[in-house]
């Protein structure tokens, strides 16, 4: 444990964010998935209807500033596993099946406790801080790389 705080920067917020990243790609890897699958398989679990597979793609794009053929591919793999499928209804939108529900809710119900765990002890003021301080930095890392396109 750090006995000593250091100012936030992009290194420290890249070491937090690639450690929590490492845990739960190991509790991912127990399912199959990878990490885009599932950003991509929480997207689709949590609305409240099929999505849209562009704009699905898209908004995965987006969060995690990757290239859209990955997502692409992401996608697919999960619908060639059968825990994504095409709406027969609208064959443009993406529902989740109950094998894909089943993966979400289990691996997600394996990292709570986790997670948990990684912010026992840690004050709500300092979790509402670091919050704000990151969601700022997001929002003008963004707006660099809106501004560099």
């Amino acid at each position: 444990m750090t006995t000593t705080a250091p100012t936030v920067d992009g290194r420290v917020i890249g070491l937090a964010h690639y450690a929590s990243r490492a845990v739960l790609e190991s509790v991912l890897a127990g399912y199959g998935l990878t990490f885009q699958q599932s950003v991509t398989l929480r997207l689709v679990a949590v609305a409240d209807e099929p999505v849209d597979r562009d704009r699905l793609v898209g908004q995965v794009v987006d969060s995690l500033k990757v290239e859209e053929a990955g997502i692409r591919a992401a996608v697919e793999e999960l619908v060639f596993a059968k825990l994504l499928e095409t709406d027969p209804a609208q064959p443009t939108r993406l529902r989740i099946t109950d094998a894909g529900r089943e993966s979400f809710t289990r691996s997600a119900a394996e990292t709570a406790p986790i997670s948990a765990r990684i912010y026992a002890g840690i004050p709500a003021e300092d979790l509402v801080a670091a919050g704000r301080v990151l969601t700022l930095v997001t929002e003008r890392a963004n707006a660099e790389l809106a501004a560099m396109k």
